[in-house]
């Protein structure tokens, strides 16, 4: 580690990484494939696709290749999400205690996330989060979303930090491709949704996470280079 590393913002990925969002968009992802006449699916067999977006939970799910079916699954599953956003979504164990210390030690924390707007939003404010994070940036608040280098430095501009301050806290490799990319120091949430054929030990980031506990412990350690 750089011995003059100032650490003034935490950055989050939103889902595998900050909240448990799966219970919520696998129930709303059942819900839509019994409307349209299928069989529902197990957790275990989607929740590695989440960081992939619906459509990636979509395709695991079926066998069909009617894109015109998929798209109608989808909207339906969407727009359940969408009038569902956070009634069964929690914080990772010990994410509140890590949010908390973060703040304790003057630090800014915010989230970017692949995510769009119309869920990203009013999940935020479903958590009472909104007012507390720095920087909130979607998979369209800009014109590229992650592995992209645009999210990242609109959520530095939004926050008010240089991008050699932060480090982002991610679950899938596009996440530490896009804090990499920003010379952002970089850590993966083992904890989250991992596909069983990932290999986050080979994606570069600087830390490997195995939960929010290990955060603290984490930026602590660089708070005190």
């Amino acid at each position: 580690m750089s011995t003059d590393f100032k650490l003034s913002c935490v950055l989050f990925d939103l889902d595998g990484t900050l909240v448990d969002t799966a219970p919520d968009l696998i129930s709303c992802l059942n819900r839509a494939l019994q409307i349209h006449g299928f069989n529902t699916v197990s957790p275990e067999s989607v929740k590695p696709f989440i960081s992939f977006g619906a459509a990636a939970m979509i395709k695991q799910s079926l066998t069909s290749s009617d894109e015109l079916l998929k798209a109608n699954i989808l909207e339906t599953m969407l727009t359940h999400y969408q009038n569902n956003i956070a009634e069964h979504t929690v914080f990772f164990n010990g994410m509140t205690e890590t949010l908390a210390a973060i703040e304790m030690q003057g630090l800014k924390w915010g989230v970017v996330t692949n995510k769009r707007e119309r869920f990203t939003n009013p999940l935020m404010k479903a958590l009472k989060l909104t007012e507390r994070a720095a920087c909130i940036v979607s998979g369209d608040t800009t014109t590229n979303a992650k592995p992209h280098p645009e999210p990242m430095l609109a959520a530095c501009k939004q926050a008010a930090v240089n991008p050699l301050e932060c480090v982002y806290i991610g679950d899938a490799k596009h996440d530490i491709t896009a804090g990499k990319t920003v010379q952002m120091k970089t850590g993966v949430a083992l904890y989250g949704y991992i596909n069983p054929s990932d290999a986050p030990e080979t994606w570069g980031a600087d830390a490997l996470i195995e939960s929010p506990q290990h955060i603290s412990n984490w930026i602590t350690s660089l708070s005190c280079h």
